[in-house]
């Protein structure tokens, strides 16, 4: 059994798969051995079937169902080559949910409840540049771009693109940068030297919106939506923001239009058409 869960780690690092996706995918898979109490190899489509009705019968939500159905997939069709095991798979949707989005208060006053300046300074970026928690942890000093004014991110899937890198954010940078000395090459690292864990980011961010007494359901990627519908709401291209966000799709930039408050009261008024 530990031969299996082997091969499938090297796989998934092979893969070029994330950290954070590499754990949860094992420690699904693990789930769903312990649940059989037999090894994955002796385990097909049958057994697949009543693991995930076990897990739709206890109210799994529809995005951690998906997590759960993407780890079998990988481990069937990649480590185990047995793709015919997950073929019934179908992908379960999630209700559509417009995106938490903070105020520039509120982001002010979560920024200043934030412990620790390595945290803060990750946080005050991700807002600034619109990046992911997992991209904001692992950027290097050398992603900096002061000349042409860009930070290389490392995107989902290796993609590599270019966020915006203003006067003010480079500042702050290297006011943090000369009091702070992250250990090189990480731009944001810890006590050992190591880039922040995502995990223990997402738990100081946890405590700082707890401090702050704000109710929004927010996250570190509620940063990234505020960034965008920001960018929109003053006037930036819709493409442009895609760029900057990494969007494969157009199609995930446009929902921001949905939330766009100021772009909804400003908007036409058809009763101010009519004749008094």
């Amino acid at each position: 059994m530990d031969k299996v869960f082997g091969r499938m780690a090297w796989d998934l690092e092979f893969a070029g798969r994330a950290a954070r996706t590499r754990k949860v995918y094992l420690a699904d898979v693990r789930a769903f051995v312990a649940f059989q109490g037999k090894s994955p190899e002796e385990l097909g489509q049958a057994e697949v079937r009543v693991w995930i009705e076990h897990l739709i019968g206890i109210g799994t939500s529809p995005s951690r169902l998906r997590q759960h159905l993407s780890a079998l997939v990988f481990l069937y069709r990649k480590t185990l080559g047995r793709p015919e095991a997950v073929s019934f798979f179908s992908w379960p949707k999630d209700a559509l949910r417009l995106p938490v989005v903070l105020s520039v208060e509120e982001v002010s006053r979560l920024l200043v409840a934030v412990e620790g300046d390595n945290y803060r300074m990750l946080f005050r970026t991700m807002y600034a540049a619109g990046l992911r928690i997992s991209e904001a942890c692992q950027l290097h000093v050398g992603d900096l771009d002061a000349a042409r004014g860009i930070i290389r991110v490392m995107g989902k899937g290796q993609v590599e693109r270019q966020a915006a890198l203003h006067p003010r954010l480079l500042d702050a940078l290297r006011t943090y940068y000369g009091e702070v000395r992250p250990v090189r090459p990480w731009l944001f690292t810890g006590r050992a030297g190591k880039p922040l864990d995502p995990d223990q980011t997402r738990k100081v961010f946890k405590e700082a919106l707890r401090r702050t007494g704000l109710t929004k359901l927010a996250t570190p990627h509620t940063l990234r939506h505020t960034y965008a519908t920001l960018m929109l709401e003053q006037g930036t291209d819709l493409r442009v923001i895609q760029a900057l966000l990494g969007h494969a799709s157009i199609q995930s930039t446009e929902r921001y239009l949905h939330v766009s408050t100021r772009m909804i009261a400003g908007s036409a008024d058809p009763l101010g058409l009519l004749p008094p």
